[in-house]
């Protein structure tokens, strides 16, 4: 396989959301990333330094050596969205992977309503898979997951998290989870309200909140109360803080009843 003009050009492309939807393909990048999807994920192309194959020996054997290209850093860092050149591209296939409403009623699930930016969605993803959630259901209008900034923000968690677009209301609805959750300024302290260990958390638009339609359907309203009470602070918590925070307090919950 040869890094031609044609091929150089695809792989920039996938920047661009409407190519990674006509190819049906998106980008990893780094060492790291890449050794953590890798298994994950079908790989079309390879593209690395010929130091990293060499120190990388059971990945390229996974991969297949037809489907690897030697390139030097400097050609890498043409192609690469990052700052600083990688050692290592993968251009993956996006897989299809359909909601399993059933098996989501029995998990706690994350719910995305408008949430807006790729770094955020990354490091959401990457909460998730810390606090054993590995189901993410979001509206059309949220960020792309395939998105390069999203992919390496979740530092190889995309690998075991799904996240799953379409109308919000009508995935909660299929789920019909035993609560549905959602963090307000206007909700009950979260560190004294009872959480169950399944359920759907809906977490908003990072400007706007949660909407109204999808506001009627959480029947627990929850805050995450700043500290001391009363203290001027910022407006609100950023949306991949705050899912982190709310995520750690259901675990918490978790284990202390099991004790």
């Amino acid at each position: 396989m040869e890094l031609t003009n044609s091929l150089r050009k695809k792989i920039r492309s996938l920047a661009e959301a409407k190519y990674r939807r006509e190819y049906g393909l998106f980008v990893a990048e780094g060492s790291k990333c890449v050794a953590d999807t890798v298994a994950a994920f079908s790989c079309e192309a390879l593209l690395a330094t010929a130091s990293w194959i060499e120190a990388n020996a059971a990945v390229v054997n996974a991969v297949g050596r037809d489907n690897v290209i030697q390139a030097p850093r400097t050609e890498l860092g043409r192609i690469s969205s990052l700052k600083t050149p990688p050692e290592v591209i993968a251009v993956y296939r996006i897989p299809d992977a359909a909601l399993d409403a059933r098996a989501a009623a029995s998990q706690l699930v994350v719910a995305l309503d408008r949430v807006q930016d790729p770094g955020n969605l990354g490091t959401i993803i990457r909460a998730c898979d810390w606090f054993g959630v590995t189901t993410i259901i979001a509206s059309d209008d949220s960020a792309d997951l395939w998105n390069p900034k999203t992919v390496q923000a979740t530092m190889g968690a995309i690998a075991r998290v799904r996240v799953h677009y379409g109308d919000l209301a009508a995935m909660i609805s299929a789920i019909a989870p035993a609560a549905v959750y959602g963090t307000f300024l206007d909700g009950e302290n979260i560190y004294d309200t009872a959480l169950g260990a399944t359920g759907v958390i809906v977490m908003g638009n990072e400007g706007r909140g949660i909407s109204d339609a999808i506001a009627s359907m959480v029947d627990r309203r929850l805050l995450i109360p700043s500290f001391p009470p009363g203290r001027p602070t910022s407006e609100s918590l950023n949306v991949a803080t705050a899912t982190a925070i709310t995520l750690s307090e259901f675990r918490s919950r978790q284990i202390k009843s099991r004790n």
